[in-house]
């Protein structure tokens, strides 16, 4: 279920970078800074690089990508 009406997600769960395996969620949380590239719902490719340790990054995704990911401890909300 997509986050409610105040932005508040209704599950949170660790996530496993894939390339090819869906990862749908609405934010996501880095635990350890690094690089995180994922593909938008829309289907764009997009890099956030040197994402700090405790952002929220608010963006809705399809796959949140191992090639080129190097942070850890993410955390997807949906």
């Amino acid at each position: 279920m997509p986050l409610d009406r105040h932005g508040i997600a209704s599950d949170a769960v660790a996530i496993t970078p894939h390339d090819t395996t869906a990862n749908k969620f609405e934010a996501i949380y880095t635990g350890a800074g690094g690089t995180i590239i994922v593909r938008t719902q829309d289907g764009t490719t997009v890099t956030f690089a040197s994402a700090q340790a405790g952002t929220i990054l608010p963006v809705k995704t399809n796959l949140v990508l191992s090639t080129g990911t190097t942070a850890t401890g993410l955390v997807g909300f949906r």
